[in-house]
C-alpha cells in the first residue's frame, strides 16, 4: 500500500502530462482526499468511488479518494497505482470537459457511467 504523500506525489505527475487546456475553469482544482467512498448503492465491499468530478456553489473541482483506492487495490505499489490513477484522473477530467462542453447526450460519459450502474444494479438484484 502506498503512503499518502506518494499517493499525493503521482497524481501530481499525472497532472502534468495533461494540457493546460484540460484546467480550464476547474476553478476548485484537483484534491486529494482520504476519504473512503461508497457508492449508495453499492450492494458490499466490492464497489468503491476513486474520484469524482463534482460542481458545487458554480465550483468545479476533481476529487481523488486514497481510502477508496487502498480497499479496491491494497497491495498496489507505486508502478500498479500509477496507471490506474491515471486511468481515473482522465475519465474525471472527461467528465469535466464534457459538462463545459454541454455533452449530456448517449454518446456522453455520464450516459456511460450510468450504463455501468445499472449493469452492475442487474448483477446484483438477487443479493
Amino acid at each position: 500500500m502506498i503512503g499518502i504523500e506518494e499517493y499525493r506525489q503521482i497524481v501530481s505527475e499525472l497532472l502534468d502530462e495533461l494540457p493546460k487546456a484540460f484546467f480550464k475553469e476547474l476553478s476548485g482544482g484537483v484534491i486529494v482526499s482520504e476519504a473512503t467512498i461508497v457508492p449508495d448503492y453499492a450492494r458490499g465491499n466490492d464497489l468503491y468511488t476513486l474520484g469524482q468530478y463534482r460542481i458545487y456553489s458554480g465550483v468545479r473541482q476533481i476529487v481523488m479518494y486514497k481510502g477508496s483506492f487502498d480497499c479496491a487495490y491494497p497491495y498496489a505499489d507505486a508502478a500498479a497505482a500509477k496507471p490506474i490513477l491515471r486511468g481515473v484522473l482522465r475519465h474525471e477530467f472527461r467528465h469535466h470537459l464534457e459538462f463545459l462542453g454541454g455533452i449530456h447526450d448517449s454518446t456522453s460519459l455520464e450516459a456511460a457511467d450510468a450504463r455501468e450502474k445499472r449493469a452492475y444494479l442487474d448483477r446484483h438484484s438477487g443479493s
